[in-house]
């Protein structure tokens, strides 16, 4: 049905763009790397026979027209910037099967009553600017004129970058979509779950919502010689014991995780007792209610070990996003599509984030995963077989073609 050879030739010439030393790919958003994979992109999506244009925010749409130009499209999506020394897998893969297969649509002469758009999103891994999803939130209408403040290592923001790279900031609300009937993305899985079970694809049943605070213990400095242990206010220490603790409430629930990711000490002298620690906490679940409950624990655990210590503390929220469902008419549609596509139906959640989380509010949105080679991802290790990238897309064909032969609307 697919063309599994020009997919993995496309893949892997796109994944020459942004190349490493290390094997790895670095495509920051509105670089020149970034500028040249638009434009390969663009190209396969000119041989593909879609109409091609850039939005407002930058973001890249490959469009195939269907016989009933009034109904709302069906959106395909991911993004091809990566993140430092990443992946060439990771958003590129949800990119080219898209284009893929409604090229394999139009070389086996069916005609779609749903036009369909396949989207390379602008940023959606953060990566330069610490905010991501620019393309995706601009398109599903979220993204506000403010968040384009933010500035990548250089003090270089977001508005100057779009500036940079030709486009226009004033008009990024001419990117939002008015109507959209469904979307649908392909993604590595990014974990370990599908190998696990021997599975080379699986339904997502949703997406955990991130949930980000800042925690800052304060203690006293002293001497590390002179000063006796029992007379210590050392927020360093207090902020070790938290992290265990952090780490044994999210045991305790089965979907959650979280994660310690980022550390500062002040003074930060080797024969200095720190006065001041700062760190993060990532905390992720499916469940909003869970994930809330272990957020109440976290923080009546700083309460409780600071009090006892007698350091001060501060819980900052970074971002909190709701964990996203994904429809279950469309994991219904992906399962049924199963069959023709000879995939044993297993269904997951997604850990990490994606672009249809944006969508949340506009369309119903549905997922397919494909296996990752020891769950790495983001890494020059990062890799998924070529059979199963096939596989992957392949299911997406058949979904596509199930949903644009629906008229009825999904939930």
């Amino acid at each position: 049905m697919i063309q599994g050879e020009r997919l993995w030739h496309r893949l892997m010439e796109l994944g020459e763009i942004g190349k490493q030393d290390s094997g790895g790919v670095t495509r920051l958003s509105f670089t020149p790397e970034d500028r040249n994979a638009k434009a390969l992109t663009a190209s396969y999506m000119k041989e593909a026979g879609l109409e091609v244009r850039e939005d407002a925010v930058g973001n890249l749409i490959g469009r195939k027209e269907g016989s009933n130009p009034q109904l709302a499209p069906i959106i395909i999506g991911s993004h091809i910037d990566t993140v430092y020394d990443g992946g060439r897998f990771d958003g590129a893969l949800g990119v080219l099967s898209g284009i893929e297969v409604l090229q394999s649509i139009g070389d086996n002469g069916i005609i779609l009553q749903r036009s369909v758009e396949v989207v390379a999103f602008t940023d959606e891994e953060g990566a330069r600017f610490g905010f991501g999803m620019i393309g995706s939130r601009a398109m599903a209408g979220t993204l506000k004129a403010s968040d384009l403040a933010h500035c990548d290592q250089e003090g270089v923001s977001i508005q100057e970058a779009m500036l940079q790279d030709g486009l226009n900031p004033a008009e990024l609300k001419k990117a939002a979509s008015s109507a959209i009937h469904a979307y649908l993305e392909l993604h590595i899985e990014q974990g370990k779950v599908l190998e696990s079970q021997g599975k080379q694809v699986g339904i997502v049943t949703g997406i955990s919502g991130p949930l980000w605070m800042k925690v800052t213990l304060e203690g006293e400095a002293g001497h590390a010689g002179a000063t006796p242990m029992r007379l210590r206010r050392d927020p360093l220490a207090v902020a070790a014991a938290l992290m265990v603790e952090i780490e044994q409430i999210a045991s305790s629930y089965p979907g959650t995780v979280a994660t310690v990711g980022k550390l500062q000490v002040y003074p930060g002298g080797i024969n200095i007792i720190p006065s001041k620690v700062e760190f993060s906490i990532d905390l992720r679940d499916i469940d909003a209610v869970i994930r809330d409950q272990a957020e109440v624990r976290i923080r009546k655990a700083i309460q409780t070990t600071c009090e006892a210590r007698e350091i001060s503390w501060d819980v900052e929220d970074y971002q909190r996003v709701p964990p996203t469902p994904c429809s279950e008419d469309l994991q219904a549609v992906i399962t049924e599509a199963c069959i023709p596509s000879g995939v044993d139906p297993v269904y997951l959640p997604s850990g990490a984030g994606h672009d249809a989380m944006q969508f949340r509010e506009v369309c119903p949105i549905g997922m397919i995963f494909v296996r990752s080679r020891e769950g790495i991802s983001h890494s020059p290790s990062e890799w998924s077989t070529q059979e199963d990238c096939e596989k992957g897309t392949e299911l997406l064909y058949h979904t596509l073609l199930l949903l644009d032969g629906r008229t009825e609307s999904f939930n």
